[in-house]
Formats: structure tokens, C-alpha cells, sequence
């Protein structure tokens, strides 16, 4: 299967330097507070918690950390404030080798605040998610020079404006723009959904999005020459896509593990697309890496703990071969 190279520039495009990052994410962070029970409770009861710990969230912040943990120059361009929760998710870049130098910094913002109910005995979770005071991406920064040195683009759905500036840039330059979204209720949502090149979303989002029956379908109707490809993920039943190479909707299985926990497994499936995407890996190797790190990083508990470096996911990779 043939693949762009992210790398490289497109026909009738001029050639760009050496680019400044791999990933570039300006969008969701969240400050998770995971609760571990040993049974979801049923309503108007009590129980008793397990332990509780607090993770870095987030659909941008989790995939820029999945990336940078497979090696790649990461950074992140978003929107931040000065309260506790900020600096929490400033100092989890930190020690992440996540690259804060461009983050607009100004009173009032916030990272999405999360209570994450994990049932141990299920393998699920249920999140609690507060959004007031969350920006995202700024309207007009990063500087067009920054995005335009960025192999791959990450987009979510906070702060929209933003967003699509960020994508036009981004596609103007030849630079891959992989979007992770959950939600369509914004104005100009439609505006920046079409501007991903890399669409990966979920089934129960696909389908709601489309009035399909299943990924399958959704992935059909989500299709567009001026994509590079479309994945609809499901889960522990794997994923669907579609590329332009492909005339229909493809599987692909995913990989069977033990499951402790399966908070952040989406975001680490699209930060360790875009790192094989900005390493310049063909299309399958990209969705085989993504299925592996989701996997892996379901045997952990967090959004981010189980996170595997690119030792570990080839590891994991040459032992399913076997």
C-alpha cells in the first residue's frame, strides 16, 4: 500500500525545511481524577473507593504524549491559565519531553477538569468532564511559521476558530492534519471537519455523525477524494478505514490484551498514528502501531501511564509475530 510522506512536499508546492516539530497539538488538556471501585455503583448507594489518583489528560495532551514517548519532536501551542491545574499539565509535559515554549499563557483558561469512575472488575470507565473556562486552540497563534514547521498537525474541537486557521495553514503548507473529534454541536464544526485530511473518530461518534449502522457504513460515508485516509475505531473489536488506494472499508483486529483500564486508549491511537504518520510509515504500519500502543496502554491504569516508548510497542509488535 502506497502512502504520502508526510516529509515530503506536495505537486506544485516548494520545499520546506527541515521541520521544527514532528506533532504539533493545540487543543484539549485535562487534569483526570481517577476513582477506582470495584463494581459500578447503581443509584441512591454508597461505596467504597479503592485508591484515587490524578493523572495529565486530555485528547490533544494524551496523543502529544504518546508521540513524543515514540520518539518524535512534540509540542504544544494551546491555550493555558495560571491556576494549579495548568501548571500540573505544564509540568506532566515537562517531564514528557513535550515542547511548552509556544503555549499562550493568559488569565482565565483552564484544562478540561475530569472524574474518570474506573471499574476495575469490567475493564470500563465512566467520565465526569467539566468544560467551563476551556479555550484550546488561540485564534491566532501559534505564529503561521510554527505550523507550517510542523510534519502533522493534531486538531480537536476546542476552540474551533483556531483549529481551522491552524488546519488552512497546515494544508496550504502539505502538512498532514489528523483530527480527533467527539462532539458536532459548534458553529463552523462542519468548516473544520472538512479540512482533515487524517479523520479518526469513533464508531459511536461516526455513526452519530453520519445516521449510519455501523463503522463500516460510516467510514463509507465519511470518505472524500481530498482525504488521505478515514478510520472509524471500535474498540476491542479493532477498526475500519479507508484510503485512496481502497474502494472499500477495510478491518483491521485489535490486538488482545488484559485490560486494567481503557481511559485515553482513542487519544494514544491518534498520537501514535501521528508519529508513524510524521516518521513516514505507510498506512498500515500506522494503523498496526496505533492499534499496539492503544492496547498496551489499556494494561495500565490512567489516561497515560501505560503509554509504551517505541522500544516497547516494536517489542510488543515482534511478540505477536511469533
Amino acid at each position: 500500500m502506497k502512502a504520502r510522506d508526510p516529509r515530503k512536499r506536495r505537486s506544485g508546492q516548494a520545499a520546506r525545511p527541515e521541520a521544527l516539530f514532528d506533532v504539533l497539538g493545540l487543543g484539549c488538556t485535562a487534569v483526570d481524577d481517577l476513582v477506582y471501585v470495584s463494581g459500578y455503583p447503581p443509584a441512591d448507594t454508597k461505596l467504597q473507593v479503592n485508591r484515587r489518583e490524578r493523572h495529565c489528560g486530555g485528547l490533544t495532551a494524551t496523543a502529544l504524549v504518546a508521540a513524543a514517548r515514540l520518539g518524535c519532536r512534540v509540542a504544544y501551542a494551546g491555550t493555558l491559565g495560571d491556576d494549579p491545574e495548568s501548571a500540573f499539565v505544564l509540568e506532566t509535559f515537562g517531564r514528557e519531553g513535550v515542547d511548552t515554549r509556544h503555549v499562550v499563557r493568559r488569565r482565565g483558561p483552564r484544562p478540561v477538569q475530569s472524574v474518570i469512575v474506573v471499574d476495575e472488575s469490567a475493564g470500563t470507565r465512566t467520565i465526569l468532564y467539566d468544560v467551563s473556562g476551556v479555550d484550546g486552540a488561540h485564534s491566532r497563534l501559534p505564529a503561521r511559521e510554527i505550523i507550517e514547521a510542523s510534519r502533522v498537525l493534531l486538531v480537536d474541537r476546542f476552540g474551533v476558530p483556531g483549529m481551522i486557521r491552524a488546519a488552512r495553514i497546515a494544508r496550504a503548507a502539505g502538512r498532514a492534519v489528523v483530527a480527533d473529534f467527539e462532539y458536532r454541536q459548534l458553529p463552523r464544526f462542519a468548516e473544520l471537519q472538512a479540512l482533515a485530511d487524517h479523520l479518526i473518530v469513533s464508531e459511536g461518534f461516526a455513526c452519530e455523525l453520519t445516521g449510519a449502522r455501523d463503522a463500516a457504513e460510516a467510514v463509507t460515508q465519511l470518505w472524500r477524494a481530498d482525504r488521505e485516509v478515514v478510520v472509524v475505531t471500535c474498540g476491542e473489536r479493532g477498526c475500519w478505514w479507508r484510503d485512496e488506494a481502497s474502494t472499500e472499508p477495510q478491518h483491521l483486529p485489535a490486538f488482545h490484551v488484559a485490560i486494567t483500564d481503557t481511559t485515553g486508549c482513542g487519544d494514544v491511537f491518534h498520537g501514535a498514528y501521528a508519529a508513524a504518520l510524521a516518521k513516514g510509515l505507510p498506512l498500515a504500519e500506522r494503523l498496526r502501531m496505533a492499534a499496539a500502543a492503544a492496547a498496551l496502554k489499556a494494561t495500565k491504569p490512567g489516561g497515560q501511564q501505560g503509554i509504551p516508548t517505541w522500544r516497547a510497542l516494536q517489542e510488543f509488535l515482534r511478540h505477536v509475530e511469533r
